[in-house]
């Protein structure tokens, strides 16, 4: 079976991928989680999808938002009709 939940890549220690979690959760979106300093095989991916080392990464459904901050992160969802609930 297939998980088809986004993917969020993160680094340990990253403030902006804390954000990004910490608001993907407050607004109740399911995501998978990927840890890219300790799993090479997910930084590869995350490197092959975005073109870049930089996290946090989230891989949505094939659309990609590389190297972000929340402030950029609300409106990538919503123009992937992803309702907020503060929306």
């Amino acid at each position: 079976m297939t998980d088809t939940r986004p993917i969020l890549y993160v680094k340990s220690g990253c403030p902006y991928c804390e954000e990004a979690v910490a608001f993907l959760d407050e607004h109740g979106i399911e995501y998978q989680q990927k840890e890219v300093r300790s799993d090479a095989r997910a930084f590869e991916e995350m490197r092959t999808k975005s073109g870049q080392t930089k996290a946090p990464t989230l891989d949505w459904n094939g659309k990609v938002l590389a190297d972000f901050g929340v402030e950029e992160l609300g409106p990538f969802l919503r123009s992937q009709n992803v309702k907020l609930e503060d929306s």
